[in-house]
């Protein structure tokens, strides 16, 4: 943990980003690292947790982290904990809470409240179009006897 929050320092100090640090292990060995560099690379993508992911995953030539552990400076917001849980880590640990990061200006509580909403009462409209052709797409993915499946 003390890694990941040195790294969100890092970030922080380089202008990189928000405060936010993580680091990825498989035993005993760091298989990934990350900090907040989303005004550094204009990608509001690049959380902590989704660029150490994304490195562990090109380090470790997978893209599920089984048998890792996630170490976060901060609660992941939904984004982040969208992509912990795609990449099956066996657990994570987080230093500060959401409540911490809203007192500093980084409040998720919007997406959280927006999550729980139908599609019809979001901020943002949510359409759905050309299902139709989309869904030729999925049964080929169906029928496909050479895909990889995750």
């Amino acid at each position: 943990m003390q890694k990941a929050i040195q790294l969100s320092f890092d970030g922080m100090v380089n202008n990189e980003g928000g405060p936010f640090g993580c680091v990825v292990v498989k035993g005993d060995e760091v298989v990934g690292t990350g900090y907040n560099k989303v005004s550094s690379t204009n990608d509001p993508t690049a959380h902590a947790e989704v660029v150490a992911i994304r490195d562990a995953c090109k380090n470790l030539g997978t893209f599920q982290l089984d048998d890792c552990e996630i170490y976060t400076s901060c609660e992941p917001c939904p984004m982040c904990l969208g992509a912990i849980y795609w990449a099956r880590p066996k657990i994570l640990y987080y230093a500060n809470t959401r409540e911490d990061a809203a007192g500093i200006g980084f409040d998720d509580c919007m997406i959280y409240d927006e999550m729980t909403l139908t599609m019809e009462n979001r901020k943002i409209p949510v359409v759905s179009i050309g299902r139709t052709d989309a869904l030729k797409v999925f049964e080929a993915w169906k029928n496909k006897t050479d895909k990889t499946t995750y």
